[in-house]
């Protein structure tokens, strides 16, 4: 009798964590109606719109300011006409490659996304569709890392220094280093 109660007592306790444990819904629920089960309509606009989306955030937190920010400071940075045709164009150059590897991207997710909705997928086909995947947006995050590098060389010390602390970055991190990567 005394095994009865015990175990009464313990389905008594546990079934309120039982009951939650069911209840309790995956993070992804709703996604699975998306277009592309892997990617919310913002991160398709935003990749086919060439938005950073954090892929040069290795440039940017140290010290290799982004063509498109620059843009958006030039005043305050006090950038020359020079300097801001050549920040112009070195932005309209990532921006149409970044928009076409984007497209790419989002074209290489929904092949992935459709080999698995219709049940055509194996493991060959699978390693080719991420290996596709993988390889556009490690391209893509290049194309963006690759302005801010181009970046660094326009704007002078004490622009350099201005953009970090208008961008709100703190320079006792690694934005503390800018002046040897920069040359001007």
């Amino acid at each position: 009798m005394r095994r009865i109660k015990t175990a009464v007592f313990v389905m008594i306790v546990a079934l309120p964590g039982v009951k939650a444990l069911a209840s309790e819904s995956s993070p992804y629920v709703g996604e699975e109606a998306r277009e592309i089960s892997s990617l919310s309509k913002a991160e398709i606009d935003g990749l086919v719109s060439a938005e950073g989306m954090g892929y040069a955030k290795a440039a940017e937190l140290n010290g290799y300011p982004g063509p498109a920010h620059v843009l958006e400071l030039s005043e305050k940075l006090s950038l020359t006409a020079d300097k801001w045709r050549e920040t112009e164009a070195l932005f309209a150059r990532m921006e149409a490659s970044a928009k076409e590897l984007g497209a790419d991207l989002v074209a290489a997710e929904l092949a992935l996304d459709k080999a698995f909705r219709s049940r055509n997928i194996d493991e060959s086909s699978l390693s080719e569709l991420v290996k596709d995947i993988g390889d556009i947006e490690s391209r893509l995050r290049a194309i963006h890392l690759g302005a801010h590098l181009q970046q660094t060389e326009m704007p002078n010390d004490q622009q350099l220094a201005e953009y970090m602390a208008l961008r709100g970055y703190n320079d006792a991190g690694h934005g503390s280093h800018l002046k040897p990567h920069h040359g001007k």
